[in-house]
C-alpha cells in the first residue's frame, strides 16, 4: 500500500502521512456522499390555500430530482391530508397579500386594493370572496391546484405522515384522510426524521 510516488508508509515522513491521510479521507468522502440519496423533511404546519403551496411544491420537486422526501402535517396543516380538500385563504392579518382582481383588462388586473382590516373582518362571506378569486388567478396563470400538487407527491412517492396527536385533539378520524397517508406518527418520528435529512423545514 503506497501513495502516487511509489512510497509504502511504512517509508512516508510524518508529514507525508499526514497528507496521505487527508486525501484518502476526502477521496472516501466524496465517493460516499455521491452515492447518497439527499433528504427533504417538512413540517407543514398550516392549511390555508396560500400556505398550502411552499409544502406541495417543494416536496413535489425535491422527489421529481431524486430525493428522499418527507412532509409531516400537524395542527391546521393536517387539513391538507383530508379528503374533502378546500383550502381557504384569508386576507386578514395578511398585510403582505395584495387583493389583485383577475379579471379586466390589463390595467385593472394591475391595481393593489388595499382593504382595511375592519372591511375584511366585518363583510360576510369576504374570505369566500379572497379564496375564489386567488382561484381564478391560479387558473388563468396557468399554476396546478393544491389537490393537483397534493397528487403529484403521492405519485412521486413523497412521504405523507400525519400527526397522530392533532388528529385526536380535534376530535377527526383517520378515515376522514386519503388513504395514501404513509404513517401515523408523533413529534419523536419527526424528531428521527428531521435528524437525518439534509434540509430540514418549518411551514
Amino acid at each position: 500500500m503506497g501513495d502516487v510516488s511509489g512510497k509504502s508508509l511504512a517509508e512516508m515522513s510524518a508529514d507525508e502521512l499526514k497528507g496521505w491521510f487527508d486525501q484518502r479521507f476526502a477521496e472516501k468522502m466524496a465517493q460516499q456522499e455521491s452515492g447518497k440519496t439527499p433528504r427533504l423533511s417538512i413540517m407543514v404546519t398550516k392549511g390555508t390555500l396560500d400556505w398550502a403551496y411552499p409544502p406541495f411544491i417543494l416536496a413535489s420537486t425535491a422527489a421529481a430530482l431524486g430525493w428522499d422526501t418527507t412532509l409531516f402535517f400537524t395542527f391546521y396543516g393536517l387539513a391538507l391530508l383530508k379528503k374533502d380538500l378546500k383550502p381557504n385563504i384569508s386576507p386578514l392579518g395578511n398585510p403582505a397579500m395584495p387583493m389583485k382582481m383577475p379579471f379586466g383588462p390589463k390595467w385593472f388586473q394591475g391595481i393593489e386594493w388595499n382593504m382595511p382590516n375592519l372591511l375584511m373582518a366585518g363583510v360576510p362571506g369576504f374570505e369566500d370572496m379572497a379564496t375564489s378569486l386567488m382561484k381564478m388567478t391560479v387558473k388563468n396563470n396557468g399554476i396546478a391546484t393544491i389537490p393537483e400538487l397534493r397528487d403529484l407527491c403521492i405519485e412521486a412517492e413523497v412521504k405523507l405522515v400525519a400527526c397522530q396527536m392533532t388528529v385526536g385533539l380535534f376530535g377527526w378520524k383517520q378515515e376522514d384522510f386519503i388513504p395514501e397517508v404513509t404513517e401515523w406518527a408523533g413529534a419523536a418520528t419527526y424528531i428521527t426524521n428531521a435528524q437525518g435529512a439534509d434540509i430540514t423545514l418549518f411551514v
